[in-house]
């Protein structure tokens, strides 16, 4: 690949990204259409990290909510691992008196007071750093564990199409990205009537994180787009536009890394005739192009969906998907260059 190229596909991988039009299938067109060679391992492999550059804009402009800095509403407060901590925090609390109880009845005993004493202050001072870290825990690493809880059915699937093969076999079909523009294009111009139920009360919690996860295994095929079966998930799961969207932003963060992850481990464990001076230049001037056009890109979407919803996006899909199957089933060459 060169520097052109790398740019250029940058540049597409950046601006969609998040949006509902698949930037996997926008980088298969842009490379078929630059004469990027499809089958090759570090294609491959390119198209998957330089979506963790543009991952990465989404800690950098919500960096205050991602790590959990303001009190915005993501997640649910009263999910199941929350409701847990709070009904048997109790517990923990008797368990770690009983035992400061023990020692100090013990020691009053034997005749050593003075360790009867210390024992009970270490056991106070344990039970306020105790609910301490319970309340940050429900306020806090909540948001995160419902991040774990959407990724699982990603890696599974995602694992299962990479170990068979077939995650290879759709990064170099032309004509799966084109079908599945349009098949998501049509299926846009209806989602927002079929799924306007959203509520602003309503917010993340396992069950709809898991629900997301599970529609977000679809982009598994190139052209179906992450983006937009995330954020239909959230929407089927009573979310508002505005709140499935952020919540699909936040879920590529592991979703991409583990990918991103792999990817490389793959790359190390097999050939690494790949790792010259030159692609790890445009590895790393990919993953720096897409986080920037990415950063614009995010906020301009979030705003735009909000407003006026998929519609726009799926006549987009379509014309694209269309006018690419016309130039297949023609037998025209998708390369602009010689």
């Amino acid at each position: 690949m060169t520097l052109l190229q790398t740019i250029i596909i940058s540049i597409v991988e950046g601006l969609t990204e998040f949006l509902p039009v698949s930037s996997t299938g926008h980088m298969i067109i842009t490379q078929s259409l630059l004469g990027v060679p499809q089958g090759d391992e570090f294609v491959h492999a390119f198209t998957f990290i330089i979506q963790f550059g543009a991952i990465l804009s989404v800690v950098c402009l919500y960096w205050k909510r991602f790590f959990r800095l303001d009190s915005n509403p993501v997640v649910d407060e009263s999910s199941v691992l929350a409701n847990v901590i709070r009904r048997y925090w109790w517990f923990l609390g008797l368990l770690t008196g009983f035992v400061g109880g023990f020692v100090i009845v013990y020691s009053l005993f034997k005749g050593t007071v003075l360790a009867g004493l210390l024992v009970a202050l270490v056991s106070m001072l344990v039970l306020v750093v105790q609910g301490y870290v319970l309340r940050q825990f429900i306020e806090r690493l909540q948001f995160y564990w419902l991040l774990v809880v959407g990724v699982i059915p990603a890696v599974v699937i995602g694992l299962a199409a990479k170990k068979s093969g077939l995650l290879d076999w759709l990064l170099d079909s032309v004509w799966v990205v084109a079908i599945m523009l349009v098949a998501g294009g049509v299926f846009m111009l209806f989602c927002d009537k079929i799924f306007n139920r959203g509520s602003e009360e309503n917010t993340v919690n396992e069950k709809r994180a898991f629900k997301i996860g599970l529609f977000q295994c679809l982009s598994v095929i190139p052209g179906t787009s992450r983006s937009m079966s995330t954020i239909v998930g959230g929407m089927a799961s009573g979310l508002t536009r505005k709140r499935a969207a952020e919540f699909s932003f936040f879920l590529a963060v592991p979703t991409m890394a583990g990918a991103t992850l792999l990817d490389l481990l793959d790359l190390v464990k097999g050939d690494t005739s790949w790792a010259t001076a030159h692609n790890m230049t445009m590895l790393g001037v990919g993953c720096v192009v897409s986080f920037f056009v990415a950063l614009l890109a995010m906020k301009w979407f979030v705003s735009f969906l909000t407003k006026y919803g998929f519609k726009a996006f799926g006549w987009y899909r379509i014309i694209v998907g269309g006018i690419i199957l016309v130039m297949l089933l023609s037998g025209m060459s998708l390369n602009m260059v010689d």
